[in-house]
């Protein structure tokens, strides 16, 4: 029998192992349509509404020949007082693998935990791996290489977002410059993580506030929302936000030929400038195609590991 392997955070990936399935990303991406995974079936469990998410998964699982469920929370018992591990225990008979995105990354790692087939986190409020996944891809990409480039985030330093690409970046040997308000910085846990992992790579890790700071002479210039209904001080990040736009000026002060990602939903006007999200130095579309990719290499890493 084969042992279970999930996908919670990068972490649960070795670098040699995350090597190996951008190779097959970038396979799965010549070649999209295949039965590698013929007569499997993805159980996917949604607690936030999605767009890329949900529609990659699915599309993903169709171009490898399997089928995929979709199942919001009220599909589900769990909205009547069901256990998620029990949820877990009984949906894992049914199906070879799950995705989950639930708000509580606890829950994810209960759910995982009863779980009989390998479960892959969709995004949870502390991590965001898959989006991590296709943002380096995307890097590697463009740039052939990853080892020595230096990512520049401006704008929210504490969500899942962040958390997962500062790890994987520090994984990967890739620099991480990161400019947020102080008080919306990363957390101790999670910049103590990936500084561990940094000292390992080679690479290093800048924490500030000075968005100009960040971004001098950057290789890539990475932003996301500032906002979301999970977040209960949306108008205090209104007022304090603002100057960490990434605009046409900021962008200035990267390298010229600096690529410029946004996982989306983008609020335009707010973090990120039409000029920006529509101009030459953009890579956001194929970062965005580049879920569906990652995400497939990742449903037959898992589910059709022998």
């Amino acid at each position: 029998m084969k042992q279970k392997r999930s996908f919670l955070t990068t972490t649960d990936l070795t670098v040699a192992e995350i090597t190996r399935l951008f190779r097959l990303t970038q396979q799965i991406k010549k070649y999209p349509i295949s039965q590698r995974l013929r007569q499997k079936s993805l159980g996917m469990i949604f607690q936030q509404s999605s767009t890329r998410t949900r529609i990659s998964f699915e599309v993903g699982m169709t171009q490898l020949g399997g089928h995929a469920l979709y199942l919001n929370q009220n599909d589900l018992k769990l909205a009547t007082g069901e256990t998620i591990g029990d949820t877990s225990h009984v949906l894992s008979g049914y199906v070879d693998g799950i995705v989950a995105r639930i708000f509580n990354h606890e829950d994810l790692i209960e759910l995982d935990r009863y779980s009989q087939v390998p479960v892959i986190n969709a995004m949870t409020n502390d991590y965001h791996p898959c989006q991590a996944f296709a943002d380096i891809f995307t890097i590697l990409e463009k740039k052939v290489r990853l080892k020595g480039l230096t990512v520049a985030f401006v704008g929210d330093g504490d969500n899942n977002v962040t958390n997962s690409l500062l790890i994987l970046c520090a994984q990967l040997g890739v620099n991480f410059s990161l400019a947020s308000p102080q008080k919306y910085s990363v957390t101790t846990s999670i910049l103590s993580q990936a500084k561990a992992f940094a000292k390992k790579s080679g690479s290093y890790i800048r924490i500030g506030t000075d968005p100009r700071v960040a971004v001098t002479n950057a290789d890539v210039v990475a932003t996301d929302i500032w906002t979301s209904p999970d977040k209960p001080d949306m108008q205090d990040r209104l007022r304090t936000f603002p100057p960490y736009q990434l605009n046409k000026k900021l962008l200035s002060f990267a390298k010229k030929d600096a690529m410029v990602l946004h996982c989306l939903p983008a609020h335009r006007g707010m973090e990120i400038t039409d000029e920006v999200i529509d101009g030459a130095q953009s890579a956001v579309w194929d970062e965005a195609e580049n879920r569906l990719h990652v995400q497939k290499a990742l449903l037959l890493y898992l589910l059709g590991r022998k």
